[in-house]
């Protein structure tokens, strides 16, 4: 390959889901859903690190939930870049209902009952909260416009919140629920990379990154595909 020419991997479409940057509440371990917590002091040093690494991919656009962690967190990219940033309700996290600004100890305390049903039940809906079904639903309808408006070489930036990226990867690759569990919970301005394979399709490229994914060549064990 000639120097200059852009590699295969550097030709794929990339998105990148970005969490919002510790807030108060994070610290506290509440449940935030979609009460507006800003970010705490800590957070913003997070966005504005993050935002650095993140420029380097020159986003052709960047959306982001409308609550103010994340808004807040991907105007540093945007600020870096000159990219508009458009705002989608659709990535805001889980609405929480009952569980919003308690910790997981207090919501047991409070409501033994629901918190029993809570963990045992698949698709429970905790009184005024979204069915986890309903948060698959939007975040994949999101991620799946996204994965649509990226074209080849470009790279689009997703910024939501923690628990619905989690729920939003499974559901865009259709996943069943109970894989969840194989993916840890995405720390404070982490990010995970997916890229499109022109034969396999999307793929998770990274996970739970906080530094720039490493752009080697293509994997060694990476077998060819059967025709």
């Amino acid at each position: 390959m000639q120097k200059g020419h852009p590699s295969p991997r550097q030709q794929r479409p990339r998105l990148v889901l970005w969490r919002h940057g510790q807030t108060e509440w994070n610290v506290l371990e509440k449940a935030q859903g979609q009460a507006d917590v800003p970010l705490d002091g800590t957070g913003r040093t997070q966005a504005k690190q993050a935002a650095a690494m993140l420029a380097t991919f020159d986003p052709a656009f960047i959306w982001s939930s409308d609550l103010q962690r994340a808004r807040d967190t991907a105007q540093e990219l945007a600020a870096l870049t000159g990219r508009e940033l458009v705002l989608d309700a659709r990535l805001r996290e889980y609405h929480v209902g009952i569980r919003q600004g308690t910790t997981f100890a207090e919501f047991q305390a409070q409501h033994p009952d629901i918190y029993a049903k809570f963990f045992s039940e698949e698709n429970y809906r905790v009184p005024g909260a979204e069915l986890p079904s309903e948060v698959n639903e939007r975040m994949k309808a999101v991620i799946d416009e996204a994965a649509a408006a990226v074209n080849d070489g470009e790279t689009g930036v997703l910024v939501g919140h923690g628990a619905a990226l989690r729920s939003g990867l499974l559901a865009f690759f259709e996943a069943p629920s109970h894989l969840r569990e194989m993916f840890a919970g995405m720390a404070n301005c982490a990010w995970t990379v997916l890229e499109k394979h022109a034969e396999r399709g999307w793929q998770i490229i990274d996970y739970n990154a906080q530094t720039l994914p490493d752009a080697s060549s293509v994997l060694a064990d990476e077998m060819p595909v059967e025709h």
